[in-house]
């Protein structure tokens, strides 16, 4: 296993290269700047972490979905800075509701995405929109309001379900009265 090299190291390379593949060395530079940012694990149950992390689920349906509690079968990615986890938590969101991690799915009877295909779906879209850090704070923004629309009107939806059970719990019992 290699060792990772020092950013110092990345922009000597990057100024002093005799090759003019501005491309490949850009794409590497963000490719190690977003493998520095995370690390993506299979989650053991019981241990602790003390970076910033959250936790991916790896099996069923809703493979990919983002969780801040761990579970059994679950991923952990360990951040820096709670900005990254917050940022890769909504990434995550993000790509798991458009199905973006439903095409790895593997698995005939329990469907499951494998580590690498999460790490690198992950890693993928975030050196996407890193370069324009303005415009994934936006999209993190619009999809966290719609959210937690979302979260206060499952509420309403949960009392009316309840308004109408006791309504119709009040009037059968007042129609049983009325038999006695």
């Amino acid at each position: 296993m290699t060792a990772l090299p020092t950013p110092q190291q990345l922009w000597l390379s990057f100024f002093f290269s005799k090759k003019n593949n501005g491309a490949k060395r850009s794409e590497a530079i963000l490719n190690w700047i977003a493998m520095s940012t995370f690390e993506l694990k299979t989650h053991q149950v019981g241990k602790t972490y003390s970076n910033p992390h959250f936790f991916i689920l790896n099996k069923g349906l809703n493979s990919g979905k983002p969780l801040l509690k761990s579970c059994a079968n679950c991923f952990v990615v360990t951040t820096t800075t709670e900005e990254v986890k917050h940022t890769l938590f909504h990434l995550s969101m993000m790509l798991q509701i458009g199905g973006f991690y439903a095409y790895y799915l593997k698995g005939s009877v329990i469907p499951f995405i494998s580590r690498d295909d999460c790490r690198n779906t992950l890693k993928n879209s975030f050196i996407s929109l890193i370069n324009n850090e303005f415009q994934l704070q936006k999209h993190i923004n619009i999809v966290s309001a719609i959210s937690k629309k979302e979260d206060e009107l499952q509420k309403v939806i949960s009392k009316m379900a309840d308004l109408k059970v006791s309504y119709i719990q009040s009037l059968f019992s007042k129609m049983q009265k009325e038999a006695i």
